[in-house]
This record gives structure tokens, C-alpha cells and sequence, in this order.
């Protein structure tokens, strides 16, 4: 097994040719290796299966059991992901912006690859053919970090994808899999410095903030959701219910799901009973302040670290506020800057929430479930930026290329 160096250094000397392919090579590329996985499907399957094992033997939550659980279905989908994004704009090679100086300097500030783009993530097996077909298409060779739970996952979709690159003829390096689960590769893996030019931890909120405390090479902050969905007064009734209900239950373990819900107090009589129903179907244990509970006794009582946690599993937290301003308040002291909604009919407390509100994706009578690179016409992402540098919300292709000014001149010196 190759050191995590050697890995590193492999990858950057692949990045140099990966760079120059021309936007068929990369997009005919991308279409053999979905080839690949769908080939490869039952081999997946199995190493999937024995993956899905050992993390309920050690008792993986619900939730997280769904992300890394895989089926034809979700190969299928990685594998169209794949060639969605062989299908859009090459991001290399794009002006942004010409500047013609006075003394006859022309700039180009033109999108180039990172290099190599270092991904650290947990137990989600399709982030494995997600981030391979998005840093290759951008130009940029990849190292991945999986999570050990999904290690025989990720290892044979890595193997679909580089038997796809060595017939296109690519060198297999544009695409590393550390192969070793140690908590120590991954700390090597963030200190790549000169190998890695920028790193993604992409998972719960405990990766991202290791990634950020221990790496020292550029980080890009991804993932953490705690999502809330406000109905205020004047929500219609209907569409908050259907909105939480697909907010929370949809797709538990994934960092677009609702964790949180804020219901304006005056609203509360008419809507608790109705979203209770809906929650208590999907079996959703609520932990909720106490006027809420003074409508559904049912629900458990909230802690204060209720309102900040992410749970990724079959579980909310609920609360009435008297306002917007409150409601506003709480959602910015409390939340991950991911996906915020307000279900109302005032528009204009829909503008004040969407301009108040400090969040990567803020919406107004939708679910936060629709915070995905292909839901905005992205293609596959790579993650949800939740900070705003240098980018922000679902990271598609060109969130993945850096710049560089590209300057042409006809003899001018500086006097």
C-alpha cells in the first residue's frame, strides 16, 4: 500500500497532464467510466453489502445507514451523475474578465484547475464517483478520504473509475483512493502542503471542524446542516405541512434535511396538530420548548443543545416564536449557514428573511431539500459551502476552478 505521500506526489504529477486535456477527452472519459460502474454494479453491490453489515453490527443510526447504503437505483444515478456533468460547459479556459490598459496591456483573468483538490468524507460511497467526475472535469487531479465505514465501497468504485481511465488511456493517478482508515492518514492527508492545493472535508460537523482545527493546507468548509423551516403567521396551512414533512423525512441523513422548526405562536394552534400526525407517520421523535408541548404533550422536552444539533436521523426540534424578528434570531444564532426556509403568504417578511438571514440558500415556500448541485442545474457537486471564501452553497464545476491573469503585451515596460 502506497504511503499518503507517495499518493500526494503521484496525483500532482498526474494534475500537470490532467490540466491540458481538451473538453472531449475529459467528457468521453467521464462517459467510460460510468460505463464502468454500471459494469461493475454487482461487484459494488457486494462489497457494499459487506460494508452495510459491520456498520449495523455496530450499530450505525437509521440515518446514516440510508447514506451508506448502496442499490442498482443509486449506481445508476452516480453513473448518470457522471455523464450530467460530462455534458456541461468546460469550466477551463474561461475568460472572466479583459482588461485593456492605457498603455496597450491586455489582461485576461481566465479560470484555470486547482491542481490536486483533497476530499475528506464520511460514509456516502456516491461522493466517491461525485468528486472524481467533478475535480476531472475541472481539470484537477483528486485524492480522496472516505470513511472507513464504507472502505470496501468506495475501493471498488475506485476500481470501476480506474480501469475507465487506463482504456481512455489516463494514468490512474488523477484519481487516488487512500486506501488506509487510520485517524492518522487522514491528519498526514491535511498537511500535504505543496501536494494538495485545496481540501474539502465534506460530512458532519466533528469532521469539518477537525479538518479546519489540524489542516494546514487551504480549506474549503462543506456539509453541516442545521436547517430550519419557519411558519409564520400567515403560512398556508397545507403547503408548511407538506413542506416540513419533506423538509425532515424525505432524506434523513443528509445536511439539507430540516432539523429545526420554528412555528409562529399564533399559527401553532392550527398547525401542531397537523404536523404531529405527519411526523408521528414517519416515527420523527420531536424535542420541543415547553408552549409547543403545551399543545402536543407528547413530544419530548428540548434542551438548549437541541436547537444547535444536526441529527441526521429521524429526530427535530421545534419551537414558537412571537415573530419574525425572533424567529430570525434564533435561526441565526443557531444555524450552520446551509438552508434556511420561511413558509408565509407576507411578502414582506419573505424579502426580510431572505435578506436577514445569514445563509448560504435561503428560501421562501420551498424545501430545504432542493439545496443540491443538481437540483440547481449544477450537475454533481462536490459539497455545500457554508462558508465565503471563495465560495458559497452547492459547488459545481465552476466553483472548482482557481485563476490566474493571463497578460499580453507588445514590448511595454514599466517606466
Amino acid at each position: 500500500m502506497q504511503s499518503i505521500r507517495d499518493c500526494c506526489e503521484a496525483a500532482k504529477e498526474a494534475s500537470r497532464r490532467t490540466a491540458l486535456l481538451d473538453t472531449e477527452t475529459k467528457r468521453n472519459v467521464l462517459r467510460l467510466c460510468a460505463r464502468k460502474l454500471i459494469l461493475h454494479t454487482e461487484d459494488i453491490l457486494s462489497a457494499n453489502r459487506r460494508d452495510c453489515d459491520l456498520a449495523e453490527d455496530a450499530g450505525m443510526s437509521g440515518g446514516l445507514l440510508d447514506r451508506l447504503s448502496l442499490s442498482e437505483a443509486r449506481i445508476a444515478a452516480m453513473a448518470e451523475g457522471l455523464h450530467a456533468v460530462a455534458a456541461l460547459p468546460d469550466p477551463v479556459g474561461r475568460e472572466l474578465e479583459r482588461i485593456v490598459r492605457p498603455n496597450g496591456l491586455v489582461i485576461r483573468k481566465t479560470a484555470v484547475p486547482f491542481g490536486v483538490i483533497g476530499i475528506i468524507y464520511e460514509a456516502r460511497p456516491n461522493v466517491t464517483s461525485d468528486a472524481f467526475g467533478l475535480c476531472f472535469m475541472a481539470g484537477s487531479a483528486c485524492v480522496l478520504k472516505g470513511g472507513s465505514a464504507a472502505a470496501a465501497s468506495n475501493a471498488a468504485i475506485m476500481d470501476a473509475i480506474h480501469e475507465g481511465l487506463l482504456e481512455a488511456g489516463i494514468e490512474k493517478e488523477a484519481a487516488v483512493l487512500i486506501r488506509q482508515t487510520d485517524r492518522e492518514s487522514t491528519t498526514e492527508l491535511m498537511r500535504m502542503n505543496g501536494l494538495i492545493d485545496v481540501l474539502i472535508p465534506r460530512g458532519s460537523a466533528a469532521l469539518i471542524r477537525s479538518v479546519v482545527e489540524h489542516a494546514t493546507v487551504p480549506v474549503i468548509e462543506t456539509g453541516s446542516g442545521n436547517c430550519h423551516v419557519y411558519a409564520d403567521e400567515t403560512a398556508d396551512t397545507d403547503m408548511a405541512v407538506r413542506i416540513i414533512l419533506n423538509a425532515k423525512t424525505q432524506r434523513v441523513g443528509v445536511c439539507n434535511a430540516c432539523e429545526s422548526v420554528l412555528i409562529h405562536e399564533k399559527k401553532a394552534p392550527e398547525l401542531i396538530p397537523l404536523i404531529a400526525a405527519g411526523l408521528e407517520t414517519y416515527g420523527v421523535q420531536v424535542f420541543a420548548d415547553d408552549a409547543a408541548r403545551a399543545i402536543w404533550p407528547k413530544w419530548s422536552k428540548a434542551t438548549e443543545e437541541d436547537w444547535g444539533r444536526e441529527y441526521l436521523d429521524y429526530k427535530l426540534s421545534l419551537k414558537l416564536v412571537k415573530d419574525i424578528d425572533t424567529a430570525i434570531s434564533h435561526i441565526n444564532r443557531y444555524n450552520t449557514g446551509h438552508s434556511e426556509t420561511i413558509v408565509t403568504s407576507d411578502p414582506v417578511n419573505a424579502a426580510r428573511f431572505q435578506q436577514e438571514v445569514d445563509a448560504a440558500c435561503v428560501y421562501v415556500n420551498a424545501s430545504t431539500r432542493f439545496t443540491d448541485g443538481g437540483e440547481f442545474g449544477f450537475g454533481a457537486e462536490i459539497g455545500i459551502s457554508t462558508q465565503k471564501l471563495h465560495a458559497r452553497g452547492p459547488m459545481g464545476l465552476r466553483e472548482l476552478c482557481s485563476y490566474k491573469y493571463m497578460i499580453d503585451g507588445t514590448g511595454q515596460i514599466r517606466p
